[in-house]
């Protein structure tokens, strides 16, 4: 199997990336899948986190800061925003479900100097529509680099059933601002029904990375450099929750030329 994808492992830690794992300097990503009452604590001295209450409820303790029962989305595919909390480099978030609860925690580099921990409202979180015809697809902005935060860049996208996302194929993997920004990327999918798959390319201009992935509901695909379009099949609808970070945190692509003219 590809490196560059990731099985969920059984039990409630889902997932456990780390640069260590993954081979690079920047992303973390972990997922866990809760039961009512199951608590669970995260800290990682000199990284960043961003909590994020994929679907149900639960309670979110940062210091003397406590948020009760965030999230409430009873379906990744609904037409509902996540919530979420940034919690500043080394400091210790305290997660409790408070009913059946997915949580993701995205992790990067961080200097503690964008505290303090906050709340991620689903309220204000920005959405918008991306492509046209069948490559039309759904953003929710849950970290964005218009928010503070010293590496991290968090999004979720819905891309419906037969159209393409990440597309026209464009890659970050060049520190050179603002033409383009490195950025490490994870793309962790969900499909609905859960019997679906997608098809991710993950491609560079030379070839020395070149790989057609089958991700399943639940799978994580590691975006190291290079292009990374997904296709959905027919029948399909796709979710996937991206985390990024590099150097500087800003989000410069560049799309794959012999694709480009599509966009005009």
């Amino acid at each position: 199997m590809s490196k560059l994808l990731q099985k969920p492992a059984n039990g409630h830690q889902r997932h456990n990336i780390t640069p260590t794992s993954a081979g690079w300097q920047y992303v973390g990503f972990a997922q866990y899948d809760l039961t009512t009452g199951e608590q669970l604590t995260c800290q990682q001295d000199g990284r960043e986190l961003c909590v994020v209450i994929l679907t149900g409820r639960a309670d979110v303790t940062v210091g003397e800061q406590c948020w009760s029962a965030i999230g409430g989305r009873d379906d990744l595919f609904a037409d509902q925003p996540p919530a979420a909390v940034y919690v500043p480099a080394g400091e210790k978030a305290e997660i409790k479900a408070t009913q059946t609860a997915e949580v993701a925690v995205c992790s990067a580099p961080g200097t503690g100097n964008s505290g303090p921990a906050r709340l991620i409202d689903p309220a204000t979180m920005s959405q918008e529509v991306r492509g046209e015809g069948t490559n039309t697809r759904y953003v929710r902005n849950i970290l964005p680099e218009t928010e503070p935060a010293d590496g991290l860049l968090v999004v979720e996208v819905v891309t419906p059933s037969g159209h393409w996302s990440s597309y026209p194929p464009h890659k970050h993997d060049r520190d050179a601002s603002p033409a383009e920004t490195l950025l490490e990327e994870t793309y962790y999918h969900r499909l609905q029904p859960a019997t679906g798959y997608v098809h991710q390319r993950v491609y560079t201009d030379d070839r020395s990375l070149d790989e057609t992935l089958s991700a399943e509901d639940g799978d994580v695909v590691l975006v190291p450099r290079g292009y990374h379009p997904v296709g959905v099949p027919h029948g399909y609808t796709s979710y996937y929750l991206n985390v990024m970070a590099g150097p500087l945190r800003e989000w410069h692509f560049y799309n794959d030329p012999d694709h480009e003219w599509m966009l005009s």
